[in-house]
């Protein structure tokens, strides 16, 4: 299961999402699409429970959409935003910045 990086806060609003990893002193922001898949990940969805989701949102083939998400999340995991629970040694959410 993926989950957000301890050292990650994020803020999603109804324009996408802005991350921040205080260790690395790294944001990034995602669109409103991305921010719908770190919610799903945040939920606890998988890769292809996320897929469907879109999918089915957006109209969209399933499997265009299944390689844009593996594209996005490995974007992700590269950039040290997201983990797998195996990797982090703990599942929950990283905190979120109000």
């Amino acid at each position: 299961m993926l989950r957000i990086s301890d050292s990650v806060r994020h803020s999603i609003t109804q324009d996408g999402a802005i991350l921040l990893d205080v260790h690395r002193g790294q944001v990034v922001s995602v669109n409103v699409t991305g921010a719908r898949i770190l919610e799903l990940v945040l939920d606890g969805h998988d890769e292809s429970q996320i897929v469907d989701q879109i999918s089915q949102a957006y109209g969209a083939d399933k499997e265009v959409v299944r390689l844009d998400v593996v594209e996005f999340l490995d974007a992700l995991g590269n950039h040290h935003i997201l983990q797998s629970s195996a990797e982090a040694g703990e599942t929950g959410p990283a905190g979120r910045i109000r």
